[in-house]
């Protein structure tokens, strides 16, 4: 079972701004109009949200944080704490939005029934999430580490990263009809070495070992070839 991820929106906006950017052109892809309900699934501290709130849209953002829902809150969102894979709405969405958030929910048929649920008839989903090879080679380092150590790893992962092929069948299994969806390599450049992406991200993995191991474990993982970026893959689905 993996260990529960647990976000410091602080950390967050210092080390994870590139996933905000990375995710403006999903909202051109979205394209949304004056007036249009729109949910946030995984909506984070906020800064996507945001941009929606201020192109006219009645936005309804939702995280599984409390801390990520509060720090969105302060920014003046409707946000929620609501996991995406119990989603409470029914028909009440024209388009429903997601960025950097849906590799995070393994269950991703449950996911996706909720999304259909939530969404009014004609309505449209427009996500970006990571696709197969996300960050593979640091998926990677961090098992060997921790194999190294006589822990499993597979079982610490807590990212779904599918095929295109995979998730429009998952899609269309739902009801949703496909307009466009691929994979897209997009190496990504951070703010500091990858420390500071490991702290952010991967806990689940990290939190295994008793706190005095982890600087160890840490440097491990960093050398050599994780300081310059980590390499970002994205599935768009409409």
């Amino acid at each position: 079972m993996t260990i529960r991820q647990q976000w410091n929106p602080e950390r967050y906006t210092q080390q994870a701004a590139f996933v905000a950017e990375g995710g403006l052109p999903v909202l051109e892809l979205l394209a949304p109009r004056p007036g249009e309900r729109i949910l946030d699934l995984g909506c984070g501290e906020g800064a996507l949200t945001e941009k929606l709130v201020a192109l006219g849209g009645e936005v309804v953002g939702v995280d599984s944080s409390p801390e990520q829902v509060a720090a969105a809150r302060a920014r003046g969102i409707d946000a929620r704490v609501m996991d995406g894979q119990h989603l409470a709405f029914e028909s009440e969405f024209d388009a429903v939005f997601s960025n950097a958030a849906l590799h995070w929910m393994k269950p991703a048929d449950t996911v996706l029934a909720g999304v259909w649920r939530a969404l009014k008839p004609a309505g449209r989903f427009v996500a970006e999430c990571g696709g197969e090879g996300n960050v593979n080679t640091i998926v990677t380092a961090l098992s060997t580490a921790l194999e190294r150590r006589g822990i499993a790893a597979a079982p610490l992962n807590p990212w779904y990263f599918p095929t295109p092929a995979e998730y429009r069948e998952r899609l269309e299994k739902h009801g949703f009809i496909v307009r466009c969806i691929e994979l897209i390599p997009r190496p990504t450049p951070l703010p500091g070495d990858i420390t500071g992406w490991l702290d952010t991200f991967a806990e689940s993995f990290t939190a295994a070992l008793a706190a005095e191991e982890r600087p160890e474990f840490i440097a491990e993982v960093r050398e050599p070839q994780l300081r310059a970026y980590s390499r970002l893959r994205s599935v768009f689905a409409i």
